[in-house]
């Protein structure tokens, strides 16, 4: 079992920034793909970034270059860097562990789910 717990989300205006923490505890596969997974309402769940089993941060084109993914391993904490937000940017975010996500990020799945922090970017 896994332990992922997020914390950062909050309320911000267009062009202000974010930055989530997730820390995972329990028995977790080093070579896990973690990733953050979004829940907008009325829509599927999207994959926004990730870091694979070989280590390497990618990101979906819809947040390239303004969301950056990053873990550290001494503290076990997930990152997700968060720039130049959106009003589409708003949703529910979750940590995840064990995850599957197709190369265009089109498809997302994981084995364990946070309980998710809310993102709300107004313009």
């Amino acid at each position: 079992q896994v332990q992922l717990v997020e914390s950062g989300g909050g309320s911000v205006q267009a062009g202000g920034s974010l930055r989530l923490s997730c820390v995972a505890s329990g028995n977790r596969d080093s070579n896990f793909c973690m990733a953050w997974i979004r829940q907008v309402p009325g829509k599927d769940h999207e994959a926004v970034a990730m870091i694979g089993s070989d280590g390497r941060p990618s990101s979906a084109p819809s947040v390239e270059g303004r969301f950056a993914i990053s873990y550290d391993n001494a503290k076990n904490t997930l990152y997700l860097q968060m720039n130049n937000l959106k009003p589409e940017d708003t949703g529910m975010y979750y940590c995840t562990a064990g995850c599957l996500i197709s190369k265009d990020f089109a498809l997302a799945a994981a084995d364990y789910w946070g309980q998710g922090t809310q993102v709300t970017v107004s313009s």
